[in-house]
């Protein structure tokens, strides 16, 4: 995929896979996400085991992926290192780092609702990718 059909791709999709690293092994699990043209903000709850592993050992690498058969097989692999941003949980405090960030959060998940709603369970991850994976098996017969 080119620059742009990423950026697009990555504004569509809901669901991203997390991969990280944990005393016994890798762990996966699915999260919601949004990306900036730049970095991919992934919206972790604090408590869990992703989280954990990551305050551990910040890699990570971040799959999002689409298409049902052969042909239509799509997506984008990340890798880097993650970083907290904001407080830890995240509240509503004023955040310029985040204004952005939650408001194409909320417009993607929450309905289009103004202003982002916080649980107090989840907080921000940054990943400004250290190299990028794409295909498009869409393109094959082109």
């Amino acid at each position: 995929m080119t620059a742009g059909e990423v950026d697009a791709y990555l504004a569509v999709e809901h669901t991203c896979t997390v991969a990280t690293i944990g005393p016994t092994g890798p762990h996966a699990t699915a999260l919601w996400f949004v990306w900036d043209g730049t970095s991919l903000w992934l919206y972790s709850i604090t408590r869990s085991r992703r989280w954990v592993d990551l305050e551990r050992d910040p890699r990570v690498a971040v799959l999002v992926e689409a298409g049902e058969e052969y042909f239509e097989l799509r997506g984008v692999e990340m890798t880097g290192q993650v970083e907290q941003v904001g407080d830890v949980p995240r509240t509503a405090t004023d955040d310029p780092d985040l204004v952005e960030i939650e408001r194409l959060f909320a417009a993607k998940y929450q309905r289009g609702l103004p202003e982002m709603f916080h649980d107090g369970r989840h907080a921000w991850l940054r990943l400004t990718p250290s190299k990028i994976t794409s295909w498009d098996f869409r393109k094959i017969n082109q």
